[in-house]
């Protein structure tokens, strides 16, 4: 028995592939096309372990999967492959078509094909989990109760689009061929291995490295936060004991405006690692011009994963925040290996035209 896991070198595919092979024997065959968020050394552990087959691969690739699929036989497929930075996806929107709904469709149509030829327990046991976002759901306000898996979609840019386009898919292929597939729907994770052009880990580099914090708008967006190994035992849970064609909405229960994350990451810095002047970190706040279509605020019903199959976080957002703070100051080299210089590219193409509001 293996899995087979897309977008396993990813921050949230590899800190899955090491929970569970941390977890269990099953092995894991790992496809990823190791774009710039792809990082061999998030899986540097793995090395020399034959429960981990690593392939740098494309999911677009049909042939590729195909092979794959025939070659190890899994029982399940596990798609975390995505682009999945709202930003880039402003600014080049038409990677996240490509990935998230071509290869998306590419890796259904694998699926089906391989699931059809399966006989017996195989093919009954058989399972295509799609991992997917809140931000599909679009944008609440204050008031409004948290998402539940019936929201409708309103998706506001064009990642929250390919992502939503892609969950249509997942659903459709198991209404119309019988695929029989399982989908979750994520609050903004946070942990180990984040690449850092997302909030908490820009936040920790820049202010580390003396640069600015920048604070798009007035810093009062709402996420709900959740530490990334809680949402891999959520993904073992709907793999181990999800129905066939639901969706399970994954969240921390942790609803926090931005400005106070980076609050909370300046106060753990100050405490963990001193800025050398004797200052805080809190001078290195900018306020910057927010983001086209910037959605106000997300936060997840979590109830049904729990009601039906037993998962809740186990950290909060204190325990986790502390955990994500200490492994970054531990493990600077990574993020050194990480910072090419296509990605400061990047960081100067979507801050530095972005004044300060008045």
């Amino acid at each position: 028995m293996s899995i087979l896991v897309t977008g396993g070198a990813g921050f949230i595919g590899s800190n899955f592939v090491l929970d569970w092979l941390r977890e269990r024997d099953e092995p894991v065959i790992n496809l990823d096309k190791l774009t710039y968020a792809g990082n061999p050394e998030n899986l540097k552990s793995l090395d020399g372990d034959t429960r981990h087959v690593f392939v740098q691969g494309d999911i677009c690739d049909r042939g590729l999967i195909d092979r794959l699929l025939a070659e190890h036989k899994p029982r399940a497929i596990v798609h975390f492959a995505a682009e999945s930075h709202v930003d880039r996806s402003i600014h080049g929107p038409g990677e996240f078509l490509r990935t998230n709904i071509d290869g998306t469709f590419t890796l259904l149509e694998a699926a089906r094909a391989y699931w059809n030829g399966l006989a017996g327990d195989a093919k009954t046991g058989f399972r295509f989990h799609h991992v997917s976002t809140d931000e599909v759901y679009g944008s609440l306000k204050p008031s409004d109760p948290p998402f539940t898996e019936t929201n409708p979609y309103e998706p506001n840019s064009p990642y929250s689009a390919s992502k939503a386009a892609s969950d249509h898919l997942v659903r459709a292929w198991h209404h119309t061929y019988g695929l029989p597939v399982t989908t979750s729907n994520c609050s903004n994770n946070y942990g180990p291995y984040h690449f850092p052009e997302k909030l908490i880990p820009l936040m920790i580099a820049n202010a580390l490295a003396g640069k600015s914090l920048p604070i798009y708008g007035d810093g009062q967006q709402v996420r709900d936060w959740l530490y990334v190994t809680d949402h891999c035992s959520a993904i073992r849970a709907v793999l181990d004991k999800g129905k066939v064609g639901e969706v399970y909405n994954v969240g921390g229960w942790n609803e926090k405006p931005n400005i106070e994350i980076v609050n909370t990451l300046i106060k753990l810095l100050n405490e963990f690692s001193p800025r050398a002047d004797g200052k805080s970190y809190s001078e290195q706040i900018a306020y910057v011009t927010d983001r086209p279509g910037h959605d106000r605020r997300y936060a997840i019903d979590a109830r049904k994963i729990e009601r039906e199959l037993g998962w809740r976080p186990a950290e909060t957002f204190e325990t986790g925040i502390r955990k994500t703070v200490q492994w970054y100051l531990s493990n600077q080299d990574w993020v050194r290996n990480v910072q090419s210089g296509a990605y400061r590219e990047w960081l100067d193409k979507n801050y530095a035209d972005r004044s300060v509001p008045a």
